[in-house]
């Protein structure tokens, strides 16, 4: 009989990580994987001589405190070592328009500070009274994260985190006095979470700008997939168990309605606890309805998918000095406000343009570059009536659209340099990733639906016995760094629940 102790379905970020955490506890763990690779979106793809990164830009490898989890501990703790480089930069933001800007923000607590008084000369107080608030805000997690405090004790000691708690990233932001300009420079990063200021809590926010300002930006030498095979090889190093192209097609249950297995390959497979990185929707689909409680199924049919992409992939003939490329990381927006970004998304409301050979000089052979574009999009952008033959169409029209406006705005020459060119659309990652309407983000953190509220009502988020879930649908919401942290959360509950008999 094939049992085990833990089933992880799904090898992306959180699945490896809580595969190899389970593993490496000494639980005989099996990880099914539906490609003939690791990693879902942390891997690589080779269109003639170039590697390209599928969706990485940056991570944000270390935490605000040393007690806190991040990419860096998590993969010290398992023992996994892959080099990372840093940037000094952040990110450089164009903003179009009459009250537009031109603006590169450094990493690091002062030079960062140093870059918005610079744009925004006497907004520095402000802004440091911003970032600060972190540190009330990691004390109040830290305390959460020993299990639920008392509300009293909360409300008097970390009455900050309750305020930020409860309140958008610009009403923090209002609160604190800092100016519109700065504000609108300070939300640039929204794009990396998918949800405008106006509706992303400003824990959430504070939380991510704090982590890169902080941590600066890196990125692993051998692209992500090397972060993925290095957690394949920490799992079967401790006696764990990876199939690939063993795509779960069925989530067995007892007659409890608790999950006791799945059905990958049109074979049984057996364990104690299973671990979702698929999205719930998805695993409901594939479960007999019977089992699945009311509530569940309400939580997922009313939770909003979240943002998905359109990428271009360009390997160009030349380098990116004799482009005329200075910089890692450029946004470029039509409006300063965020929300007028996300509603003009498919007009150039906010794209972001990445060149890896920044950051990695390497990354190329010689004589060449990569650049990246990204564009944002949420499920309903497609066009409506979109056909098989007209797709290829769409694509190329979207990609010639966006590096033209890319060369006015820079006055450099990119279409004479393409030699390779790919494009992925929702369709793509609907199809790779297996996510409905190719949501890559999983579940919006806007509204009601945030991080915050996430954590609190975890314990009631899915009540099937036995299952549980990582990854970008999950808490944290999506971001690599999420993935890996959602994959610690999942295999310490079920190691905790294991060594309990639970």
């Amino acid at each position: 009989m094939n049992q085990y102790d833990v089933i992880v379905v799904g090898a992306g970020n959180g699945g490896l990580v809580a595969a190899a955490m389970t593993a490496k506890a000494g639980y005989r763990t099996l990880l099914l994987e539906k490609h003939n690779i690791p990693g879902g979106c942390a891997t690589s793809f080779v269109r003639g001589r170039f590697e390209f990164e599928p969706s990485l830009h940056e991570l944000c490898s270390e935490a605000t405190r040393d007690d806190q989890s991040s990419v860096t501990s998590i993969f010290r703790d398992l023992g996994v070592d892959v080099p990372l480089l840093y940037e000094d930069t952040l990110l450089r933001v164009i903003c179009r328009g009459e009250n537009g800007y031109d603006v590169t923000l450094k990493a690091g607590w002062e030079p960062f500070l140093d870059s918005m008084e610079a744009a925004v000369p006497g907004c520095r107080e402000s802004v440091k009274t911003f970032l600060d608030l972190i540190n009330p805000v990691d004390d109040a997690m830290g305390l959460m994260n020993d299990g639920i405090p008392n509300p009293v004790m909360l409300m008097k000691k970390h009455s900050d985190f309750i305020r930020i708690a409860g309140h958008s990233a610009e009403e923090v932001m209002d609160a604190v006095g800092i100016p519109q300009k700065a504000k609108d420079i300070l939300n640039t990063y929204w794009g990396y979470l998918g949800v405008p200021t106006d509706e992303l809590n400003g824990l959430h926010y504070l939380s991510l700008l704090t982590a890169y300002i902080k941590g600066h930006p890196s990125m692993p030498y051998h692209r992500s997939h090397e972060m993925s095979l290095a957690l394949v090889k920490v799992l079967q190093d401790n006696g764990g168990t990876i199939y690939y192209n063993r795509e779960v097609t069925r989530f067995l249950y007892d007659g409890q309605d608790a999950v006791c297995g799945v059905i990958a390959g049109g074979e049984a497979f057996w364990a104690k606890k299973v671990i979702s990185n698929v999205i719930p929707n998805n695993v409901f689909n594939r479960s007999d309805n019977r089992h699945i409680s009311k509530r569940s199924r309400k939580l997922a049919n009313a939770r909003q998918l979240g943002m998905t992409f359109i990428t271009i992939y360009l390997g160009l003939d030349c380098t990116m000095e004799e482009l005329g490329v200075k910089d890692y990381s450029v946004f470029v927006v039509n409006d300063p406000n965020p929300r007028k970004q996300y509603d003009d998304r498919l007009d150039f409301g906010m794209y972001i343009v990445n060149c890896l050979n920044k950051a990695l000089p390497d990354a190329t052979p010689e004589g060449t570059c990569t650049l990246f574009f990204t564009l944002p999009y949420y499920p309903g952008d497609l066009p409506e009536d979109l056909s098989p033959e007209n797709y290829k169409k769409f694509k190329n029209d979207i990609a010639e659209k966006f590096i033209k406006d890319y060369e006015q705005l820079m006055g450099i020459s990119i279409i004479p340099h393409i030699e390779e060119i790919s494009i992925a659309t929702p369709i793509t990652f609907a199809r790779y990733l297996s996510t409905p309407r190719g949501a890559v983000y999983g579940y919006s953190n806007g509204g009601w639906d945030n991080v915050v509220t996430r954590a609190a009502m975890e314990a009631m988020d899915y009540d099937t016995a036995n299952l549980y879930f990582c990854g970008g649908h999950y808490i944290r919401g999506d971001g690599y760094p999420s993935g890996y942290m959602t994959g610690e959360m999942a295999a310490k509950a079920v190691i905790r629940a294991l060594k309990e008999g639970k």
